[in-house]
């Protein structure tokens, strides 16, 4: 099962999830989600090949016999449905279980408030391919704390699973490149030291940071007038980095980001919110999020929830150190198990962006997957 879909996913979906719109760095970030890009036309060659002089032309039979009747279409038929949407699917009951015994019929899937038919179906777990983001700019007691969890990221990862690791305050920068070694990522996650400053790739070095009565305060914080503080975390360009580090990574494995962060951000990201969601939408990326530190005591932290609702992932909140080694496991095992649906659009509405809705029939379940799509993907 999992030979066939992953053949028809790359076959079917090959322009589904290509090229991925880039906003210039220049742009003013909107006030609400911008207006999605115009789809790009189709270059088309409209050449055909001549045909011999003595053979006449001839309606063309293919060899391929015709797919038989199964709950997942054949690879020759999906060549044909550019249009499917992949949709991921976690299912949960009231303590928080994943439910693993759901059929095709247990679910429906809207569009645009449309009921569409389910074309995919699959139970099959898919390796990962995960991107590990880390807020260097915490407190010291919620540094340690995570600092001594990291060891246990290795320990969530499976046989066939990859992982890479960014640390970010105000520039995302790159700590471990993409490997599939767990030998390898234990031994890099315990040279990791939170809290320093190196340099990086993703545009110039992180900030020391800056000195108020004597004491230094953290790479992601600037000082202005008479010790005033302003936040400099630039959590929307290190999802950004995160997503296009994903993008590439093969259309056979579930592609996640795992944000670890207090959830502050600055006002001064390359990237907005929107620009950051189209692309882990047309990469077809989920996002899981661990907040951490004392801001939730402050405030509900909104952006983190939204990444991780909009894009089908799950959130989390974690206190002590015992409760970060849990969720790493936990994440992996969700993001590694979810539910295969998709569906080729049927009477679709107006526009790029289009919501997506997934019901289950059962009821009193939860089920998370991403609220939509960018049709300009497809194309």
């Amino acid at each position: 099962m999992k030979q066939l879909l992953a053949l028809a996913l790359v076959a079917g979906l090959a322009s589904t999830l290509g090229a991925t719109p880039r906003a210039q760095s220049g742009s003013q970030p909107p006030t609400q989600d911008p207006a999605p890009p115009p789809a790009q036309q189709d270059q088309q060659s409209g050449g055909q090949q001549p045909q011999p002089k003595e053979t006449p032309p001839a309606q063309t039979q293919s060899n391929v016999p015709p797919p038989q009747a199964s709950n997942v279409p054949s690879a020759r038929v999906l060549r044909s449905r550019t249009e499917l949407v992949p949709v991921p699917v976690t299912v949960k009951n009231s303590r928080g279980e994943l439910v693993p015994d759901l059929t095709k019929d247990d679910f429906r899937v809207f569009e645009d408030g449309k009921e569409q038919n389910i074309a995919l179906f699959s139970t099959d777990a898919f390796p990962l391919s995960l991107v590990v983001v880390l807020d260097n700019d915490l407190t010291v007691k919620t540094r340690d704390q995570v600092q001594k969890s990291l060891d246990s990221i290795a320990g969530g990862l499976g046989p066939a699973d990859e992982a890479a690791v960014i640390l970010y305050d105000q520039f995302p920068q790159p700590a471990i490149d993409f490997t599939a070694d767990n030998d390898t990522m234990l031994t890099k996650l315990h040279r990791l030291r939170l809290g320093e400053s190196f340099p990086g790739d993703f545009g110039g070095p992180m900030d020391a940071g800056a000195t108020v009565n004597n004491q230094q305060i953290g790479p992601g914080v600037k000082v202005y007038g008479k010790g005033q503080e302003k936040v400099t975390k630039d959590l929307d360009d290190a999802m950004h980095a995160a997503g296009e580090l994903l993008r590439a990574r093969g259309r056979d494995r579930r592609k996640v980001i795992c944000l670890i962060s207090d959830g502050q951000n600055s006002h001064h990201n390359r990237w907005s919110y929107a620009q950051v969601l189209q692309l882990l939408l047309t990469s077809d990326i989920s996002v899981y999020t661990v907040t951490v530190g004392t801001v939730l005591l402050k405030h509900e932290p909104g952006r983190m929830t939204h990444y991780a609702n909009d894009t089908g992932g799950d959130s989390f909140f974690a206190s002590k150190q015992a409760d970060l080694e849990r969720l790493y496991s936990a994440i992996g095992e969700q993001a590694r198990n979810q539910y295969t649906l998709a569906y080729a659009p049927q009477n679709p509405g107006i526009g790029d962006y289009h919501t997506i809705e997934v019901r289950v029939e059962r009821p009193g379940l939860q089920v998370s997957s991403r609220q939509g799509y960018y049709a300009s993907a497809k194309r």
